[in-house]
C-alpha cells in the first residue's frame, strides 16, 4: 500500500511557500493538488516535500518547491495562455504548468527522463506535449507562446527562444554561469522592444545545447 502524503504537501505549502511570501492561489492549488513524489525516484521520496533539490537520474534534478513557485509567479500564468518549458526533467513543473494554464508544451533532451516524464503525466491525466531534442532551439513549429520557462541554466538570455515568444510574452531562465545564476524575466513589449528585468540568485543544472552549454564545458567543469 502506498503512503500518504498529504500531511508532508500540506506542510510544505505552509512552511515553503506561505510564509515565504507566495501568495497567488491557483499555484497554492497546484501544488497541493499535484503529487510530487510521484515525480521523484523511489528512494527520494520521503524527502519529496522538503524545500531543497533532489537528483532525479541523469545529472538532473528536481527543483526545491520554492523556486519553483517563485517562478510561477513571475510568469502570471493565466488560464487561456500557451507555455513552453524548456528542460522538462521529472515533469513535475510541466504538471503544475497544466493545472495553471490551456496548452502546455514542454522540451527535453534526455529520452528516458522525457518517457518517466510522460507515463506520470499521464497517470495523472495531465495534458502536457512533449517533445524529445535539443531545448535551446525551443518547439518552432508550434509558435508563439504566451510563456516561456526556462528549467535549466543559460548562459545568456536565449534568443532562439525569445524569437518564440508573442507579443506581450514573457521568457524566465537563469541566466549565468555552470555554478551559478541570476533568474532573468524578459518581456516581449512589441516586435522591436523589450524590458528586461533581474530577479534573485540561483543555481540550475546547466542547459545543455546548440544555444546553451556544450555538454564538454559541463564535463570539464566538473572535473575542476
Amino acid at each position: 500500500m502506498s503512503r500518504d502524503y498529504s500531511f508532508e504537501r500540506q506542510r510544505m505549502i505552509q512552511e515553503h511557500l506561505l510564509q515565504r511570501g507566495i501568495k497567488d492561489p491557483a499555484i497554492l492549488a497546484a501544488f497541493k493538488d499535484i503529487p510530487r513524489e510521484l515525480f521523484v525516484p523511489e528512494e527520494e521520496r520521503d524527502f519529496a516535500y522538503s524545500d531543497h533539490p533532489l537528483n532525479i537520474g541523469y545529472g538532473q534534478t528536481i527543483s526545491q518547491p520554492f523556486i519553483v513557485a517563485y517562478m510561477l509567479e513571475m510568469l502570471d500564468i493565466k488560464k487561456e495562455q500557451k507555455v513552453l518549458e524548456i528542460g522538462m526533467g521529472s515533469g513535475y513543473v510541466s504538471a503544475l504548468l497544466a493545472y495553471l494554464s490551456a496548452r502546455v508544451y514542454a522540451v527535453e533532451r534526455i529520452p528516458l527522463l522525457a518517457c518517466r516524464a510522460m507515463h506520470t503525466l499521464h497517470t495523472l491525466r495531465m495534458p502536457v506535449n512533449v517533445k524529445i531534442g535539443d531545448g535551446t532551439q525551443g518547439w518552432e513549429e508550434e509558435r508563439p507562446y504566451d510563456r516561456i520557462l526556462v528549467s535549466a541554466a543559460s548562459p545568456q538570455i536565449n534568443e532562439k527562444l525569445y524569437e518564440q515568444l508573442a507579443v506581450g510574452g514573457i521568457l524566465l531562465l537563469p541566466v549565468g554561469g555552470i555554478l551559478g545564476q541570476e533568474l532573468v524575466i524578459v518581456r516581449k513589449k512589441n516586435n522591436a522592444e523589450r524590458v528586461i528585468e533581474h530577479l534573485s540568485g540561483c543555481t540550475f543544472v546547466p542547459l545543455i545545447g546548440k544555444y546553451g552549454f556544450l555538454e564538454k564545458e559541463k564535463g570539464n567543469k566538473s572535473q575542476e
